[in-house]
């Protein structure tokens, strides 16, 4: 580390050495190697795959193995180069690729931990400055120079002497624990809910579980790590419970709901569902609220207190087979014995329509311009919409009576004429 300004001027003269180009060189060459080993690595794996993963993304560099192998390669270079010619730009290369490492560490795990948070980017940025921050620090050697001012602010804090420097390093110790806790969780709900079809709602709420409990005891020791006694917590625990009580009382009930809905099954991931009068299939069940995606791509956001304390229609829950039915009318005098027994054959031929149970055309009432005809018929996967197979049957149908010179009556009214005047 450089102590002063000395130290500093003497490192800078340094890089004017006519070794600098080799070391230069040196360090490309093993940035190259990085990219090339990665490069390899991600070899074979889907997009969705290392786009959800810490140590690749959805290019080469922006994951965290990149920064990672070129800090192996040129330490490993460094060390054998000092062997044969003084090292100085190598020297700087480390500690600027360690100080990237971190921030991609962060970065990557905050976006795997939270994918769709904006105060993400914030604190990504955040992290950035002060990572880089700290380096120019501890290059030009201004670093043990803040480190005394901080520590020569200090105050009282529940009975124990606290430091500025104690918080700033507190702090910093609360982040590393929190940013390896939140690893751990998503490493492990990624192999909870990786490649699974079935049991999906269970691992989520076994994932879920796992996470809170990782959160919890990275917020516990946070807070050991930035000179806090847990002691003086329990004044807080009070509040915190009367807040509770009074206005996070609907929070708490939406997150209790959430692991009730999960642990009872009572909605499953996939599931169609119509909450509120909106129709659409289960996509995601959070701690707090469970997202509801309709077949036209609107997504609604239900709270898990609604769907505990309302009534809601699901269409899978024991069966997932969804009965559909169509109309339409024959004129008076029409064959009904042939033509029902052929119209639920054409309907059985239609895509998507389940054999078993079988279509079944019925005559439902005695219309005032000819027949009423009802054909109810049986569809397996009413995720992938219903209006699409019931205009498929409504196709065939009217290809039939076409077919068999059956005619749909027009509506028919009766005009008396009054007799004239006389």
């Amino acid at each position: 580390m450089l102590g002063s300004s000395a130290d500093l001027d003497a490192w800078l003269a340094a890089l004017t050495r006519p070794s600098v180009p080799i070391e230069l060189a040196v360090l490309a060459a093993c940035v190259g190697l990085a990219w090339l080993a990665v490069r390899l690595a991600r070899r074979g794996l889907d997009p969705q795959h290392r786009a959800s993963s810490v140590w690749f993304g959805m290019r080469i560099v922006d994951g965290v193995l990149f920064p990672v192998m070129a800090l192996l390669f040129t330490l490993a270079a460094r060390w054998r180069l000092e062997s044969v010619q003084p090292v100085a730009l190598l020297h700087l290369a480390v500690p600027i690729l360690a100080s990237l490492v971190v921030i991609r560490i962060a970065v990557r795990v905050l976006r795997v931990a939270f994918p769709n948070s904006q105060a993400v980017r914030v604190l990504e940025r955040t992290l950035s400055w002060l990572v880089w921050g700290a380096l120019v620090l501890w290059l030009t050697g201004l670093l043990p120079l803040v480190l005394t001012e901080l520590d020569a602010v200090h105050w009282k804090l529940g009975g124990v002497d606290v430091s500025l420097r104690s918080l700033v390093e507190g702090a910093l110790s609360a982040v590393v624990v929190l940013v390896v806790m939140l690893w751990v969780s998503a490493a492990i709900e990624s192999r909870l809910l990786a490649g699974v079809s079935d049991n999906l709602s269970v691992r989520k709420i076994a994932a879920n579980a796992v996470r809170a409990l990782l959160l919890l005891v990275g917020l516990l020791l946070a807070l050991s790590a930035a000179g806090i006694p847990l002691g003086a917590l329990s004044v807080m625990g009070g509040a915190l419970g009367v807040g509770l009580g009074f206005g996070l009382q609907k929070l708490a009930a939406n997150y209790v709901s959430g692991f009730v809905i999960l642990a009872e099954r009572s909605l499953r991931i996939g599931d169609m569902v119509t909450v509120d009068n909106f129709e659409g299939q289960v996509t995601d069940i959070n701690t707090r609220y469970t997202v509801v995606r309709a077949l036209n791509g609107r997504e609604s956001i239900v709270p898990n207190e609604m769907l505990i304390t309302q009534r809601v229609e699901n269409w899978s829950l024991a069966d997932p087979k969804v009965q559909i039915s169509t109309t339409l009318q024959v004129a008076y005098g029409t064959d009904l014995d042939a033509l029902l027994p052929r119209l639920a054959a054409v309907v059985r031929e239609v895509p998507r329509v389940l054999a078993d149970p079988p279509p079944q055309a019925r005559l439902a009432a005695f219309g005032a311009d000819g027949l009423d005809l009802s054909v109810g018929f049986w569809i397996g996967d009413p995720q992938n919409g219903q209006g699409n197979v019931r205009s498929d049957v409504n196709l065939a149908l009217l290809r039939t009576l076409n077919a068999l010179g059956v005619s749909i009556p027009f509506p028919q009214r009766v005009v008396h004429q009054a007799p004239p005047a006389p």
